[in-house]
């Protein structure tokens, strides 16, 4: 089959919009993971008895699983079928999350998290992969980016607000029980409504590119998250970042000699893409800090249930939808990303300098919600533009390995960011308790500064996201968009005549 047909193929497919709901079900069930186990953390504690210091490893093994084998997940879609490694995700995905509901121990926990963690990563590139694909050449991508980019960007939001409801109301294990029924009508309804588009003359996978890039992700993420736990100064981290570097550094050595690589250089080294890449990771690292410091600030120091704080998300999160939406179908192709990038890296900044306000006796409406708002304006300007300018224009064949990198960047992102802020929160409290030894509420107080250190060192990040959009986001995105919409009426022309 052509290019030009392919693509007539998709503008014709009267199923895109059945598509779409279906992919970004499956993309919210995996950014509802990444959040929900959060509030169910501490019921969790309590019924498998395991140590304040052990809590974290149920959250880092997902984040390792998932992060190291990201890109082979890309690459498998791409080379057998995104059709099948969507559904084959989506099975691991409902037995490992079976596994962790019916968990007896801190091991079986950690096992089926990590489990969840690899079939996650089969199925986040089979789903953007999908999505590009289907959309390729139609005069409906822009809507259909926008909608699925809130849907990655709001999702993780909505876990606390779903794990907060189903650990008040029936179990911890519900938050991990709920994924089966997610994924399983999911999967019944991708086998029959989804075509499977395999390429032909399948070439052979890089393995040794394979090991070299999941083991140096899977250091770079266990690295910072030891430092969490442990310190930077502990040689398990110092070795794990170290080793990360130079697995790295082979990595995209190796990647540009071989014949077939597992991640084609050509798509990072292009500057939209790679730019696109990089602010997502940024934006990542610096968000992950609003989900962590304010879901404990809401429940610590205003007393806030379960539930009710992740209600306090909410407006985040409506506020998330409605900017990537338009943005993406109204301002995009008039102004083209690296504007709309730069304008919320700046809003994330203001929003994370409105967080270092707060207090231990604070309210909500004055500390809390003016920068749930702004965070949400931030996000919906920086991941909607910024999701759809990573895959544009790359090939059909190559789809799933750029989403993949989408992914690897949100993830890895998060990850480090998630280290390096709690680390900095846990020095700031230290430091502050140690100097306040005989102060009043001296654990709040604490707390609070810590906190507030954090959401400095986020606005920093922001800062250097703003930078590197203003930097390496080429000038010539409109131009880009609106070539990239002149081939899309044009494909739609070639579909009407063919048919």
């Amino acid at each position: 089959m052509s290019t030009n047909s392919a693509n007539a193929s998709s503008v014709s497919n009267p199923n895109r919009w059945a598509v779409l709901a279906l992919l970004g079900v499956a993309q919210l069930m995996v950014v509802l993971d990444a959040t929900i186990v959060n509030i169910a953390l501490p019921s969790a504690q309590k019924s498998l008895h395991f140590s304040t210091d052990n809590r974290q490893w149920i959250i880092t093994a997902y984040a390792l699983a998932f992060g190291s084998l990201l890109l082979l997940g890309g690459k498998l879609g791409d080379l057998f079928g995104r059709k099948w490694t969507l559904i084959g995700g989506l099975t691991g995905f409902a037995v490992a999350s079976a596994i962790g509901g019916l968990a007896q121990s801190f091991g079986m926990l950690v096992a089926a998290r990590a489990l969840q963690g690899a079939f996650g990563a089969l199925l986040a590139p089979s789903a953007l992969g999908l999505l590009t694909v289907t959309f390729q050449g139609s005069v409906d991508r822009a809507k259909a980016f926008g909608i699925f980019s809130a849907i990655a960007a709001g999702g993780a939001s909505l876990g606390l607000l779903l794990g907060g409801a189903l650990t008040q109301a029936i179990s911890w294990r519900w938050c991990l029980y709920v994924n089966l029924a997610i994924a399983v009508p999911t999967a019944v309804v991708a086998l029959k409504l989804l075509r499977n588009e395999r390429r032909p003359g399948r070439a052979p996978i890089d393995l040794p590119g394979v090991a070299l890039g999941s083991a140096g992700l899977f250091a770079l993420v266990y690295g910072f998250s030891n430092a969490e736990t442990s310190s930077w100064s502990d040689p398990i981290t110092i070795v794990a970042l170290a080793a990360s570097a130079i697995l790295l550094t082979g990595f995209v050595a190796l990647e540009r000699r071989v014949q077939h690589p597992l991640l084609p250089l050509h798509i990072v080294w292009d500057r939209a893409r790679g730019g696109a890449y990089a602010t997502i990771a940024l934006a990542g690292s610096a968000v992950f800090a609003v989900f962590l410091f304010l879901t404990y600030y809401m429940q610590d120091d205003l007393g806030f249930s379960p539930l009710k704080t992740g209600l306090g998300f909410l407006p985040m999160t409506v506020m998330i939808v409605l900017t990537a939406v338009t943005v993406q179908t109204r301002v995009l192709h008039r102004t083209g990303a690296k504007p709309l990038v730069m304008t919320g890296m700046t809003l994330g900044l203001i929003a994370m300098i409105l967080f270092t306000r707060l207090t231990p006796d604070g309210a909500y409406a004055t500390h809390v919600l003016p920068g749930l708002v702004l965070t949400g304006l931030a996000m919906g300007c920086v991941f909607a533009p910024a999701f759809s300018t990573a895959t544009l224009g790359v090939q059909s064949a190559d789809a799933g390995i750029a989403s993949a990198m989408v992914n690897t960047s949100q993830q890895v992102g998060g990850s480090v960011g998630t280290a390096l802020l709690s680390t900095i929160f846990a020095s700031a409290a230290a430091s502050y308790a140690s100097g306040h030894l005989k102060a009043a509420g001296l654990a709040g107080a604490a707390s609070v500064h810590g906190y507030t250190t954090a959401f400095d060192w986020a606005a920093a990040i922001f800062g250097l996201g703003l930078l590197v959009a203003l930097v390496i986001l080429p000038t010539d995105g409109a131009a880009r968009a609106r070539t990239a919409q002149a081939q899309a009426r044009s494909d739609l022309s070639l579909s009407v005549e063919t048919t």
